[in-house]
């Protein structure tokens, strides 16, 4: 893949806002600056009068994998996430079986690793029938 030259981009970031050109290299941005020349085997892409902002975080999906596939998986949800600016997510734990053992977790997390376009996270249900999960659940296993 050739590198890519973004010119004219308008860069929104916390309280900045600022013209710019990017270049991006092997899938990573490379370089931000006021001009950056461009060579011949660049794409050069002019984004005159769009914004480029950080990626944002969804911090509440409903994917519904595992059990009810036929609204949405994780592979077709976070690649509609990630057409719309979403970098990472985290999803709810109301599928088919909820995500309320450790085991279901584990097999969510195993299940995105192979499937998700996006940064990603899971929640876990608490119920009246799993205070022993929950005891076992470390702050690094889910979000929230």
């Amino acid at each position: 893949m050739k590198p890519l030259l973004l010119t004219n981009a308008l860069i929104i970031n916390e309280d900045l806002r600022y013209p710019a050109d990017i270049l991006i290299d092997k899938g990573r941005i490379q370089k931000i600056a006021s001009l950056i020349p461009s060579r011949t085997e660049w794409q050069v892409i002019d984004v005159r009068g769009k914004w480029v902002i950080p990626g944002m975080i969804d911090d509440q999906v409903h994917f519904r994998e595992p059990g009810l596939t036929h609204k949405g998986t994780i592979a077709s949800e976070s690649a509609a996430a990630v057409m719309g600016g979403i970098t990472s997510f985290m999803e709810m734990p109301n599928v088919t079986p909820p995500t309320t053992t450790l085991q279901a977790l584990r097999e969510k997390f195993q299940r995105a690793s192979h499937s998700s376009l996006a940064n990603y996270s899971f929640y876990f249900g608490a119920t009246n029938d799993n205070l022993d999960e929950l005891k076992a659940l470390t702050a690094s296993q889910a979000c929230g």
